[in-house]
């Protein structure tokens, strides 16, 4: 039996910079999701309220203090609950997900020998492939995994090929943020277990789209920026316990030695945190209302764990038809090529976002036209620079990427596909 759409569209209220107009009185239409979510009220209010009832450090003996390590402690534990991770004591604070995986690179680096193997693909945002590149002055050897150009499907059989007695960690994406391919994380998981790597996944442009579920999933690793699903700018690591106990930390000498403090440097992002915190609970508070058809789905999960993977279940209900219908209408627009996956079969490995080029415009020009007429969207490469250079388009300035999130509605959809028939 299929599933109802779920309508998500009174859910915009809650969004201020949705209620915003162009000079025309038109409202702005976001489509820059991939590079940064909008956020709902709740969030600002909750960075509001850190700010003026909670702005303290951590660990002091006075009351906005003690305010300032609860809500901490609560986030923790909202994005244990987001990712179903075994315990809070898994999640780790930082700046963003470059930035944290640069830091868990280095300490990994720690463990590794010259001649050990690292795998990254091509399909990968450069922040999960830099990071392990780096790693070659100590000695390391990184190998590519390549995707199919036709359809942008990262090709397992030369992933496999690749991870060997040597490998020690395999990266890649849940998602790519270039082509919107969802890859097989289950399957990499288990081919990088048969010789003993870890697997480190980048779920920044899955998180907005779907429920994850580390301990199904069977990574080691996995990092996300609550940015991208509705809240601050902010990243977030989830380890294996036993590994972030295992691993050593650059830390300064008074810092507490315990994951995940340990690789936690400095001061964090207090409001950010508490952000964090909001837009869990807004997905949450998302999941409880629409999303009872997809109660069954999540019963192995219990309270606000239950609500989110609901949630998630609602958001991909109602982000799938428009997927298709932006599909299947740009595939009408002369000139236009799309890549990635756009066989209908298929499309429950592709996340709602589409790139694509135009035969006799850049996709600065397009993405200009279309800024122009209040609809945003990216051009470039998104810092995937390995799928623009794979796909021969870096030189000539890459593709325009449109990203759907559930605050998205037909309407908009139907406003872009008349700008850019008007080319």
């Amino acid at each position: 039996m299929t599933k109802p759409t779920p309508n998500l569209s009174p859910l915009r209220a809650q969004f201020p910079a949705l209620q915003e107009t162009d000079a025309q009185g038109q409202p702005f239409v976001y489509f820059d999701g991939p590079g940064g979510t909008q956020v709902p009220q709740t969030v600002l209010d909750s960075m509001t309220g850190y700010l003026t009832q909670a702005n303290a450090n951590k660990g002091g003996q006075f009351i906005t203090s003690r305010r300032s390590d609860e809500i901490i402690t609560e986030a923790r534990q909202a994005m244990a609950d987001f990712l179903n991770a075994a315990s809070p004591q898994e999640i780790v604070f930082g700046a963003n997900m470059t930035t944290l995986t640069y830091n868990l690179s280095r300490s990994i680096g720690r463990t590794l020998h010259p001649g050990d193997e690292i795998v990254v693909t091509r399909l990968d945002h450069d922040a999960n492939i830099s990071p392990w590149l780096a790693l070659e002055e100590q000695g390391a050897k990184v190998k590519w995994a390549d995707f199919d150009i036709e359809d942008c499907r990262l090709n397992l059989e030369h992933l496999a090929s690749l991870i060997g007695p040597k490998t020690k960690l395999v990266a890649a994406a849940y998602a790519s943020n270039a082509v919107g391919t969802i890859n097989p994380i289950p399957r990499i998981a288990a081919l990088a277990r048969q010789v003993g790597a870890w697997l480190w996944v980048d779920a920044v442009h899955y998180a907005p789209h779907g429920p994850i579920d580390v301990q199904a999933l069977g990574c080691d690793f996995l990092v996300c920026s609550a940015y991208k699903f509705f809240g601050p700018h902010i990243g977030v690591l989830w380890g294996r316990l036993e590994l972030l106990q295992a691993l050593q930390p650059y830390q300064v000498r008074p810092a507490n030695p315990n994951p995940p403090y340990k690789f936690e440097t400095g001061t964090a992002n207090h409001e950010g945190i508490a952000g964090t915190l909001a837009a869990v609970n807004y997905l949450a508070e998302l999941g409880r209302r629409y999303g009872e058809a997809f109660a069954a789905e999540t019963a192995a999960y219990t309270g606000r764990r239950q609500a989110l993977k609901q949630a998630m279940r609602a958001i991909m209900a109602y982000e799938r038809p428009l997927l298709i219908y932006l599909l299947t209408e740009l595939q009408t627009i002369p000139g236009l090529t799309i890549y990635g996956i756009t066989e209908p079969a298929l499309l429950a490995e592709r996340c709602p976002t589409v790139a694509f080029t135009k035969t006799g415009y850049t996709p600065r020009q397009i993405a200009a036209h279309l800024g122009q007429r209040g609809i945003f969207v990216w051009d470039g490469n998104y810092l995937a620079l390995s799928v623009t250079e794979r796909l021969g388009l870096e030189g000539s300035g890459g593709m325009v990427r449109v990203g759907l999130v559930h605050y998205n509605t037909l309407a908009e959809v139907d406003r872009l596909l008349a700008a850019l028939r008007e080319l």
